[in-house]
């Protein structure tokens, strides 16, 4: 959640179905058991921490899987699906929300940071879910929401009750400013209450003003989401002692870190400045403004150096990911914390997959975009994401309708085979679509609800995981889950496509397989090739302790025919060997001269 994301979205009680654990389990091959095995091998004799060339995998836990028949998924039903997991490759799972919440933002309106949401299950269960994880050398990352809380969080129920409340000064507060004032705007006093109107112009992520008058205090509060979501003051540091304490409760449960949600948006300007406005209206009908006063200021670097210190005490290397929509690579350098880099080990670089016009697929760009990561972030490690739970899945962005499946596997080479850890979205290894709600009624995003037609919400890429052909897709024994299944899931599911070896859920296998047990993949440099080329991307990754591997990827509808040159990189070897080829034209290559690719072709080989 976030205003970057926003605005990209259209914006038996255990494990009553065994039949579908089973299936996690059928999906297995020895070969990556082994593989699976020396993983851990080289995790224990490698200096690295293990985040570093980790594959972290995003599940939405109302749509992974439902253990109980109520048609919503619990952590019961992931703990069910380790054994896929593992077989596919991941080592650490993300996990949305899951904590006690009415659920308004479906988990991001927090009432409770230290126990579990009824309807996912107990702190019990959440603890038998990360000592299986354990087992299966899966580790349990959780979204923390730090930026606010829910409305019914008792510390916001305190807060709201009096101003001489020992909380009240927990959460962002103002007067207002006289209806009547210089320079207020007709927008501004469409929320007049008691002759008062919001101090400034700023505007909520999901719609209105962000600021909501409480008659109780006769205050505004400032909520940079939802109204049901009011922002923390982090300027507080009562807030930063109590938030720190229930990040440690987790850490010492055994969490592996936290994903850390909307994390730029800690701090407001002090002196409530508006933001600039950029014209026009959003779906909601507010003016269109920007964040300059609301997001990503100095203050918040403060706040994650001592998290991390904080987080540095504890064992096993724990990890802080950040949600980073930034401008660019520059700014991504100081959520490492630059040259220092003690603030977070993995911001997310949304750049590359989320910059500009974020449907284009153009060689040029994601070469710039991915260079710019390489040579500006002082050699930290970059992480690259393509989808998550506030996006239209980049299957959909990205594709043409035509080549959708090929578009898939490209962008899935590019995840697996840069220098970066990989951050992937359930359902993005099988290639599920978004499925876009078409009447307003069936709508369950708030946001889509308010925004209909021009914002249609975000209910399409969170839609239940197809897990099989039958009922339910094998996500759930009834048939009202809380989202419809797509009509998709006949075969787009992880049943059929495991029995396929074109599919796109084996594509995903091989190229997690290749960059975990090849040296140059997993942790080799990374030099461009071809670099004017506007149509074909490519690469040579290298190492001392191994072969180097080159990369390359049609990003037309047309065939291309290329010839590589290695000079410059460092690398020299005149024949390659075929490692994964997207198209079998591709699997008999041996030379780097007048390479013919396919449509959207994806081809790795090693140079001899």
């Amino acid at each position: 959640m976030n205003p970057f994301s926003a605005s990209v979205s259209r914006t038996a009680r255990r494990f009553p179905f065994l039949a579908t654990a089973a299936l996690s389990l059928a999906c297995a091959t020895l070969p990556l058991q082994q593989s699976a095995a020396q993983l851990q091998q080289k995790s224990a004799s490698s200096s690295d921490p293990w985040w570093k060339h980790a594959v972290v995998y995003e599940i939405y836990p109302r749509s992974y899987q439902d253990s109980t028949g109520d048609g919503i998924g619990d952590l019961n039903g992931i703990t069910s699906h380790l054994g896929y997991l593992q077989n596919l490759g991941v080592n650490a799972i993300w996990i949305a929300p899951m904590y006690p919440s009415p659920q308004v933002d479906f988990g991001y309106d927090i009432s409770n940071y230290e126990s579990v949401d009824p309807q996912y299950g107990t702190l019990a269960d959440m603890d038998h879910l990360i000592a299986e994880g354990q087992k299966h050398h899966v580790r349990v990352i959780l979204d923390m929401v730090l930026n606010h809380t829910s409305d019914k969080h008792q510390w916001f129920i305190e807060a709201s009750s009096s101003r001489t409340n020992r909380k009240h000064d927990w959460y962002v507060w103002n007067d207002g400013i006289p209806a009547d004032s210089s320079g207020v705007t007709p927008y501004q006093k469409r929320f007049e209450h008691e002759g008062r109107v919001p101090p400034n112009n700023w505007v909520s992520g999901f719609g209105g003003s962000s600021w909501e008058w409480v008659p109780a205090v006769h205050q505004f509060y400032y909520h940079e989401f939802y109204k049901q979501q009011p922002d923390l003051n982090w300027r507080n540091p009562a807030v930063e002692k109590a938030m720190f304490a229930s990040m440690q409760f987790w850490l010492d449960r055994g969490v592996a870190g936290f994903r850390l949600d909307a994390i730029p948006s800690l701090f407001e300007d002090p002196q409530l400045r508006n933001n600039p406005e950029t014209g026009g209206i959003n779906a909601q009908g507010d003016p269109n403004v920007g964040n300059t006063y609301t997001d990503n200021l100095p203050e918040v670097h403060d706040v994650i150096r001592r998290m991390r210190a904080m987080v540095a005490k504890y064992p096993g290397d724990r990890v802080l990911i950040g949600e980073t929509y930034l401008p660019n690579a520059a700014e991504l350098d100081k959520w490492y914390g630059g040259t220092a880099q003690n603030e977070l080990q993995l911001p997310m670089d949304m750049l590359i997959a989320f910059h500009g016009n974020h449907s284009a697929l153009n060689a040029a760009d994601f070469r710039q975009h991915i260079q710019e990561v390489e040579t500006q972030i002082h050699g930290a490690q970059p992480l690259i994401v393509f989808d998550n739970h506030d996006n239209v899945r980049a299957i959909d962005r990205y594709g043409d309708g035509a080549h959708d499946d090929q578009i898939n596997k490209l962008l899935a080479t590019m995840l697996f085979s840069t220098r970066a850890t990989s951050l992937m979205y359930y359902g993005q290894e099988i290639g599920m679509h978004t499925t876009t709600p078409t009447h307003r009624e069936d709508v369950k995003d708030p946001i889509g609800i308010t925004g209909w037609p021009k914002d249609k919400g975000r209910d399409g890429e969170r839609t239940p995981m197809q897990w099989t052909p039958g009922p339910q897709a094998g996500f759930s024994t009834n048939p009202h889950t809380w989202l419809p299944i797509p009509p998709s899931y006949k075969t787009i599911n992880v049943a059929v496509e495991s029995k396929d070896p074109n599919s796109q859920l084996n594509w995903f296998k091989q190229l997690i397989a290749l960059r975990r047990d090849i040296p140059a993949l997993h942790s080799g440099s990374m030099t461009m090739l071809d670099t004017t080329n506007p149509d074909v991307l490519s690469y040579v990754r290298s190492t001392d302790s191994g072969p180097a591997v080159v990369v390359v990827m049609n990003f037309t509808a047309a065939p291309k025919t290329i010839t590589l040159n290695l000079a410059g990189s460092g690398v020299t070897g005149t024949t390659v060997k075929t490692l994964a080829a997207s198209d079998p034209t591709l699997t008999s290559i041996s030379t780097l001269t007048d390479i013919t690719l396919p449509p959207y072709a994806s081809w790795i080989a090693s140079v001899q």
